[in-house]
């Protein structure tokens, strides 16, 4: 199967793009704090985008969609290392991208665009 990654790529930028601004926005400005909130938005959707595409090459491996729906996110990415998808030094990478993403969710990304020690590596 081939996957179609325009709609990760295009996320991606966009978080970058968003990262960018936030840092040159003035400190605890409302600027800041709107690029701040597209960043939280965006690291989600990128996530959620990359989460989609594992489950579309994991059924080539013949699991069901329905399976794949009902599959926590950290089985998924085992999954996908089991099958040679991911690497496990990858998996364990993902696992702290969700780790923050959670976080996130929780503080509604208070101090999450100065601590992106997991977005590029």
């Amino acid at each position: 199967m081939i996957l179609n990654t325009d709609h990760l790529k295009r996320c991606i930028g966009t978080l970058e793009f968003s990262l960018a601004f936030y840092r040159k926005a003035k400190p605890d400005s409302i600027d800041q704090e709107v690029f701040r909130n597209a960043i939280v938005k965006g690291y989600e959707l990128a996530q959620e985008t990359a989460f989609k595409l594992i489950k579309r090459a994991l059924k080539d491996y013949g699991h069901g969609a329905k399976k794949l729906d009902a599959t926590p996110i950290k089985d998924l990415l085992r999954l996908a290392a089991t099958h040679g998808l991911m690497s496990v030094d990858e998996v364990e990478r993902w696992f702290a991208y969700r780790d923050n993403r959670n976080s996130t969710a929780h503080d509604y990304g208070e101090g999450f665009p100065c601590s992106t020690r997991n977005y590029h590596q």
